[in-house]
């Protein structure tokens, strides 16, 4: 019965995330298309402006580049991880956990690293509105992986249990 209601618990925490990763990567994926068409112009003779930097974002400040980057990254993973998720939660064995597990954990962790640079650029105060939400949902989704991380080992012992029975 445990096994169920963590199973239900696990479901919408995986369509959250899912969501929310989703959302990271559509406000990333402006940032980045915005740095690319509004960055540093290269002459026809190829020379580097003065202040050359491949992470050089128009909007924000100095960390904005490092925090999309990661964002953008961790987004990625984040999506592949509730993929994965899905098939867990599917077939809810104990052989499909340790490939769910592994790629919750592995997302969570970019996620955590793009959260740092999250902090730091809300530290650095001059950033507009999607760079925010952005940082907002990162922050989030900190906490709602880490949950689902818990929800999904939390059913080990019931997984297990139905399987040596």
């Amino acid at each position: 019965m445990a096994g169920q209601q963590l199973k239900s618990v696990a479901g919408l925490l995986l369509v959250l995330n899912f969501c929310m990763y989703v959302i990271v990567l559509g406000i990333g994926g402006w940032a980045m298309n915005r740095a690319i068409d509004h960055g540093f112009i290269i002459g026809a003779d190829f020379n580097l402006p003065a202040h050359f930097s491949p992470i050089y974002f128009p909007m924000g400040n100095a960390a904005t580049g490092f925090f999309v980057t990661f964002a953008l990254i961790a987004g990625v993973v984040g999506v592949a991880s509730a993929i994965s998720g899905l098939n867990h939660l599917r077939s809810w064995t104990y052989d499909s956990l340790p490939s769910a597990a592994a790629a919750a954990t592995i997302a969570w962790t970019l996620t955590l690293l793009a959260m740092g640079f999250a902090w730091k650029e809300i530290e650095l105060e001059i950033r507009n509105a999607r760079l925010r939400t952005m940082e907002a949902f990162l922050i989030i989704l900190s906490v709602t992986q880490l949950l689902y991380i818990a929800a999904i080992h939390g059913s080990v012992s019931a997984i297990h249990g139905s399987v040596s029975s």
